[in-house]
C-alpha cells in the first residue's frame, strides 16, 4: 500500500496540529516496516519531517497551505504519485491525489463559535467541511466529543469516523532536574505555585473570565500568587488586556510569549495548577502536557476536555465564576486534594500515547484500502 501523508502544515505554522503531524509520524514509521509513505512538504521547507526509515520518503509539492486554489492545485501535483490513501491532517482533502481518502478533524469550534474565528480562518473551514466530510471515505476525530459533533452538527455517518486520541510531546514525560526548573523561573522572575493558562490568546480561550475569578481569589486574601498567561496572541485578543488594565492585575498578570519545549515543562512542574476555562477544545493537550509534569488541572467541561482529564482533574461549568474562584484556591491550599490530582494526572496521562494514535490511524489506512 502506498500512503501519502500531507505535511506542509509545520512549515506554514507550528500549531496543535503541526504538532499531531509531527509526532504522528515517527509512531508510524516504529510500527509500520511494510507501506511506503510519501510525506509531502513545501518544497521551500529546509527541515525534512521524515523518519529515518527506508519505507518513509520525502516529497515536495508547491501548494501552500490554505490558499484558495489548493484544493485542485494540489490535487494535480499529488496526481502523478499514484497513492493507494491519502491522509490529510488539516480537515481539507485535495480535490484529487489519493485513490482512498483519510481526513483528520480536530474540532468544529467553526461551527460553534464563528465569531471566534477569524474571517479568513472561517472562509477555509466552513465553506469547505460539509463537502470534505462527504468525499473522504474515512475520518479520525481527535475526540469522541469531535466525533459526537460530527454525528450531530453534520449528519456523518458513525461508521465512517473513528477516535483517534492525541498524546503529549514525549518530552513532557521526562523527569526534570530542580536545578534545571529553578533556572527557568529565575529567567523569567516566577515564584513556584503559580497560576498557569497555556494557549493562545483568543476569545475561544475564555481568559476574560479566568482573570475576574483571579481577582476575586485574590481579594479573598488567602492566596497570592500570580497568573502567567503562556501563549501567542491570536486575533480578537485585546479583551484580554483590557480586562487586566480595568481590574488593575497589570502586576499579578504575566503574559509570556516563545516558552516552548523544556521551558514550557520546567513551568508544568513548577505551577501550583494549570487552568484552561475555553469554550470549546478539540483535545486540550497543555492538560495533558501538564498531567505528566505533576501539576493538578482545572478544565471547563466543554467540548473534549472532560474526556482528556477523567477524574484526574476538577470539571467546571462556565457560567459562575464563583465556583472557578472557589476551586483555585482548594486546589491551591489543600494539600491532600493537591496530592491526589497529582497521582490521578499521572495515571490519567499514561493512558494517551502516540503507539496508539499509530495504531489506530494504520488501521483506518488498512480499512479503506
Amino acid at each position: 500500500m502506498h500512503i501519502g501523508i500531507d505535511v506542509r502544515l509545520p512549515f506554514y505554522q507550528m500549531g496543535g496540529i503541526s504538532q499531531y503531524i509531527l509526532h504522528l509520524l515517527p509512531a508510524l514509521a516504529a510500527l509500520d516496516g511494510e507501506n511506503q509513505y510519501s510525506l509531502f512538504h513545501m518544497r521551500q521547507d529546509g527541515r525534512s519531517h521524515a523518519p529515518s526509515a527506508p519505507n518513509f520518503q520525502r516529497k515536495n509539492v508547491f501548494t501552500p497551505c490554505h490558499h484558495k486554489l489548493e484544493r485542485w492545485a494540489l490535487g494535480l501535483e499529488l496526481l502523478p504519485h499514484r497513492l493507494n490513501v491519502l491522509h490529510s491532517p488539516d480537515f481539507i482533502p485535495p480535490q484529487w491525489g489519493g485513490r482512498r481518502k483519510v481526513i483528520t478533524i480536530h474540532d468544529l469550534n467553526f461551527i460553534f463559535y464563528p465569531e471566534f474565528l477569524t474571517r479568513g480562518s472561517m472562509a477555509y473551514y466552513a465553506d469547505q467541511i460539509e463537502r470534505a466530510v462527504q468525499v473522504t471515505d474515512h475520518i479520525s476525530a481527535d475526540s469522541h466529543a469531535t466525533r459526537h459533533d460530527l454525528i450531530e452538527q453534520l449528519h456523518v455517518p458513525p461508521e465512517k469516523i473513528t477516535t483517534v486520541h492525541l498524546a503529549a510531546n514525549p518530552l513532557y514525560e521526562r523527569a526534570y532536574e530542580e536545578t534545571a526548573v529553578s533556572t527557568t523561573l529565575k529567567k523569567h522572575n516566577l515564584p513556584r505555585g503559580f497560576i498557569l493558562f497555556v494557549g493562545t490568546i483568543e476569545p475561544r480561550k475564555n481568559l476574560p473570565f479566568l482573570i475576574r475569578a483571579y481577582d476575586a481569589l485574590l481579594k479573598q486574601g488567602e492566596v497570592d500568587v500570580p497568573l502567567i498567561l503562556v501563549g501567542g496572541k491570536g486575533w480578537l485578543f485585546e479583551e484580554v488586556f483590557t480586562t487586566i488594565d480595568e481590574l488593575g492585575l497589570q502586576k499579578q498578570v504575566r503574559h509570556l510569549t516563545g516558552i516552548f519545549d523544556e521551558q514550557l515543562a520546567h513551568l508544568y512542574h513548577a505551577a501550583g495548577v494549570l487552568v484552561t476555562p475555553s469554550h470549546y477544545e478539540g483535545f486540550g493537550l497543555p492538560a495533558l502536557e501538564a498531567m505528566h509534569c505533576g501539576c493538578p488541572v482545572i478544565v471547563s467541561n466543554r467540548g473534549s476536555l472532560p474526556e482528556v482529564v477523567g477524574e484526574a482533574g476538577l470539571q467546571l461549568p462556565l457560567d459562575d465564576e464563583a465556583v472557578w474562584t472557589d476551586a483555585l484556591r482548594r486546589v491551591l491550599t489543600d494539600s491532600a486534594l493537591r496530592q491526589r490530582m497529582i497521582a490521578r494526572g499521572h495515571s490519567q496521562a499514561k493512558a494517551f500515547t502516540w503507539q496508539k494514535a499509530a495504531q489506530k490511524t494504520l488501521e483506518i489506512y488498512k480499512a479503506v484500502f
